[in-house]
């Protein structure tokens, strides 16, 4: 683990946002080649999408999918911990992680500026909806919902279908982060009409930007792009400072990596003018332990 904190109240993010092919190894090559460049112009912390190394393979329940699974740490995270340390950055890799013979997790794993692995967040919320089957792959996630502390930021990391969830974005923030990461995958089905297409994904960020807001936060969501089979992946990655401001959206159909500074003091600022952590009624919130209220 890293033995320097860097106190510094600023940091600047990348956003590696990109296409992918049926090849593994090219995929990690691309990202490989995105994070440098993001790292030559600054960037501190860069964020992948989910399951970067492959195609959105959990469009069909099909077992030799389960080969693209690799244990953590494993050769992904070996040469990812390379390119950290070399250029002193932190980087978020979402990886199909093989857990045990038959058990598998949707992972994002924090490497810190020295190469070291901080942890790993295993996707809490997995869809199961057309096209996105991804409850016949992966396990619940069984972690919880972390915070890490890397050489520049507080932050935590949760995995698309976690984004529509305000509840793992308060117990993020709540665990101290600064900054919440949304590595994604989501995308138009072919028969979406224009209005349906615009609806879904401006949904799909005011919830996020939601999240900024309500918890005084940066909110990072980092999506791929281009069709695969039955979807076309609708880009759009973007940064919201703690007042669901946008400072950057990226392509809605090209590959883009967003390079962007964010001034933490912004947060302390933002939550004393807003002061919703001070106002909770945590003496109230029982029964959001429950399913529903019958």
């Amino acid at each position: 683990m890293s033995t320097r904190v860097d106190t510094s109240r600023h940091v600047t993010l990348g956003l590696v946002q990109m296409s992918c092919s049926t090849e593994p190894e090219a995929n990690l090559a691309k990202a490989v080649e995105q994070i440098h460049r993001a790292a030559r112009q600054g960037a501190e912390i860069i964020c992948l999408q989910e399951l970067f190394r492959s195609r959105y393979f959990c469009q069909s329940e099909d077992t030799d999918c389960f080969r693209l699974a690799e244990p953590i740490p494993g050769p992904t995270t070996a040469a990812l911990s390379q390119v950290a340390a070399e250029h002193e950055i932190v980087l978020v890799t979402p990886l199909f992680e093989k857990r045990a013979e038959g058990l598998f997790h949707n992972t994002a794993v924090v490497i810190d500026a020295d190469g070291t692995l901080l942890g790993k967040y295993r996707k809490m919320h997995i869809p199961d909806d057309p096209l996105y089957y991804e409850k016949f792959y992966f396990t619940p996630g069984d972690l919880g919902f972390q915070t890490f502390q890397t050489r520049y930021a507080r932050i935590s990391v949760l995995v698309c279908w976690d984004q529509w969830f305000p509840e793992g974005a308060r117990l993020a923030t709540l665990g101290g982060a600064q900054i919440l990461f949304y590595p994604t995958a989501i995308g138009w089905q072919q028969a979406d009409t224009p209005k349906a297409r615009e609806t879904q994904r401006e949904a799909w960020e005011i919830v996020q930007r939601g999240h900024a807001v309500a918890n005084g936060v940066y909110v990072a969501a980092v999506n791929r792009v281009g069709i695969e089979d039955s979807l076309q992946f609708w880009g759009a990655s973007f940064l919201s400072d703690p007042f669901g401001r946008l400072l950057a959206r990226a392509s809605q159909e090209e590959e883009e990596t967003l390079v962007v500074p964010c001034e933490l003091d912004r947060i302390d600022t933002i939550r004393q003018h807003w002061p919703f952590l001070r106002d909770r009624r945590i003496d109230a919130y029982g029964n959001l332990t429950k399913r529903y209220l019958d």
